[in-house]
């Protein structure tokens, strides 16, 4: 072998080299792009996540307050012009009169003092994460059964359900709309809400028996594709179907995360 021919595989050897390390420096661009793409997207997800956490916090606030106002106008309000009315029949009463009036009196007055304590559980700003999902989600039926909104029938199979706090917060919200499109354009007396508790899922179907509508026709709205969106968000698969005159089920489909299941 001559000098020309060393010379000749040295120049191969350092080109085939030079192509190699090309190569992967190549497919580490390649990676760290992928990488670069995949933490953005990633970080556009949870920045999603909390705009949709937080927006879910102020309107949970806003239901509340809303409840509160309408619970100081129609119900202490009237117990306590009740009573109002009635301290002024103690000057023309009798002895006898007076004890009576001065009990019913001091009765209406308990009942103020227990709907305040009441009122003042509601009245907190982390609602789901302070009482978890399942009793927020049965005041929220109290509330609309005390009112007489509907008859509802609540049915759940699991109390102690596996739901990771903020998404119960986003899941309650969900629910709570929902609740509120049949209130505001169903026309139902009743309502049903069933919760079954699975292995890797939780299912909520919401029914009512009112108006309904032709899915076919009907042009889904914001509110509407707000609660999809929400449901992607937590990874919840979110179904409608409604029939005129029949009524609508909803139904939400709730995977749970890894990390929740025991």
């Amino acid at each position: 072998m001559n000098f020309s021919e060393i010379d000749f595989l040295l120049t191969i050897t350092t080109f085939i080299i030079l192509i190699v390390i090309l190569m992967m420096v190549l497919v580490y661009g390649v990676f760290v792009k992928k990488k670069s793409e995949l933490l953005l997207s990633q970080q556009k997800k949870e920045a999603l996540f909390e705009q949709e956490l937080a927006i879910s916090q102020v309107e949970i606030k806003e239901q509340t307050l809303n409840y509160i106002g309408q619970e100081l106008h129609d119900d202490l309000g009237q117990k306590l012009s009740v009573a109002r009315l009635m301290t002024n029949k103690i000057a023309m009463a009798d002895e006898c009169e007076k004890k009576n009036i001065a009990l019913e009196i001091n009765m209406l007055i308990g009942e103020c003092i227990q709907d305040i304590r009441n009122l003042s559980k509601v009245f907190i700003s982390k609602q789901v994460k302070h009482f978890g999902f399942v009793e927020s989600l049965e005041r929220e039926i109290f509330r609309i059964e005390r009112l007489e909104l509907m008859d509802v029938d609540y049915q759940i199979n699991n109390h102690h359900l596996e739901i990771n706090p903020d998404h119960a917060l986003i899941l309650f919200r969900i629910i709570q709309e929902c609740i509120n499109n049949v209130i505001k354009h169903a026309k139902s007396n009743k309502i049903l809400i069933k919760i079954e508790d699975h292995l890797n899922f939780i299912d909520i179907s919401i029914m009512d028996y009112g108006i309904g509508f032709n899915a076919k026709k009907r042009n889904d709205g914001s509110g509407l594709a707000n609660i999809k969106n929400r449901a992607q968000i937590i990874n919840a698969d979110f179904t409608i179907k409604s029939t005129e005159n029949l009524g609508t089920e909803i139904t939400i489909s709730y995977k749970k995360p890894t990390q929740w299941k025991e």
